[in-house]
């Protein structure tokens, strides 16, 4: 182990060898490009883990890769999980209409939004539901997810008459992604957070892992665009599928090697984390975006790479990896996004050369 005081890059390579080298550096300089608070940049590479943090602030009580971040939503990758967990178990088929659940004495209609167009971004909904940026508005700078509960996106969701054909358009939509959770949580009568506990965390051996701050201090602190001023921790409200996972370096690590080789992992589990790599929807000029039922996947020279990354109001968090070079890279700040923010792009130069 290397380890530096202060302010400067704290470096960890279990069993370290001269050819950790080079790859510190690399993840040394990433994080200080960051210009963050705290931040956070753990590697994989055939199972080998190498993690670099350091900040401008003080170094907090724990180390900052012990620590808990909010993944804003980079969380989405866990529900695209969950529901291939579901639908592989015979559960669901992602064809069902979200109404089935949700209203349940509505007709489906001709053109019904169903499960899978809500996690491909397909369902026609915005971004937000109707009437969240008025609500929102008192708490826009502190906490604006948490003044819409749970009945008002469903609700928000019945009420929406959609303006185009659900599955002939992709808008990125947190509304949509969080009404599957609550369709999810109908379908299967458990609540959201004992079902993703109980098909992905646990199965995973993420114990770092909690969809809330709570108060034993292990969760990081968001910092506004200035990195000296508190952002209160994040309450995602009703959209808890979209974006409420909050995990420690290390568990988003296994996450990640869970897909790299999902023959170590519970046998329920392995299908779906095959599914999840499966391309399901292109779009674009020559179909250049294309999209997983949870990731973004572009082209590198050796092979695709898998990536998704998240923010709150007062952190951001990138998750991707390789299989052609057995690469997962888990990458954490604690600062909001600002305009030529340099922590995404830099995490996703990393992960795209090698």
């Amino acid at each position: 182990m290397l380890a530096a005081a202060g302010p400067a890059p704290r470096l960890r390579s279990p069993e370290a060898s001269p050819d950790d080298g080079p790859l510190l550096e690399r993840l040394a300089d990433a994080v200080t490009r960051s210009d963050a608070p705290d931040v956070v940049f753990a590697l994989s590479r055939h199972g080998r883990r190498s993690i670099v943090s350091g900040g401008t602030a003080l170094p907090p009580p724990l180390p900052r890769e012990d620590l808990r971040y909010e993944t804003g939503s980079a969380a989405k990758t866990f529900t695209g999980l969950l529901l291939a967990r579901l639908i592989h178990s015979g559960e669901l088929s992602g064809g069902e209409p979200a109404t089935a659940f949700l209203d349940g004495g509505r007709p489906a209609g001709a053109n019904p939004v169903t499960l899978a167009h809500l996690i491909t971004h397909t369902s026609g909904l915005p971004a937000l539901p109707a009437g969240f940026h008025l609500r929102a508005l008192p708490a826009w700078h502190t906490n604006p997810y948490a003044r819409f509960p749970d009945a008002r996106v469903v609700d928000a969701f019945l009420r929406h008459r959609a303006r185009h054909r659900p599955g002939t358009r992709w808008r990125y939509s947190n509304y949509g992604v969080a009404v599957l959770g609550h369709a999810l949580v109908a379908a299967t009568g458990t609540p959201w957070e004992d079902l993703l506990a109980g098909q992905v965390l646990r199965p995973l051996g993420l114990d770092g892992t909690t969809l809330r701050a709570d108060d034993s201090g292990r969760d990081a602190l968001g910092h506004g665009r200035d990195g000296v001023s508190l952002v209160p921790a994040f309450d995602a409200g009703g959209f808890q599928a979209a974006g409420a996972v909050r995990a420690t370096p290390h568990d988003l690590l296994t996450f990640l090697e869970a897909h790299l080789d999902p023959a170590g992992v519970s046998p329920h589990l392995a299908p779906a984390l095959r599914a999840v790599r499966r391309p399901v929807l292109r779009r674009g000029i020559g179909h250049r975006h294309v999209h997983t039922i949870a990731w973004f996947r572009h082209p590198t020279d050796g092979g695709p790479m898998y990536f998704h990354s998240g923010a709150t109001l007062g952190q951001q968090a990138f998750l991707g990896f390789r299989a052609d070079t057995g690469t997962a890279l888990a990458a954490v700040c604690t600062r909001r996004f600002r305009a030529h923010d340099p922590f995404l792009a830099t995490a996703y130069a990393l992960l795209a050369q090698g």
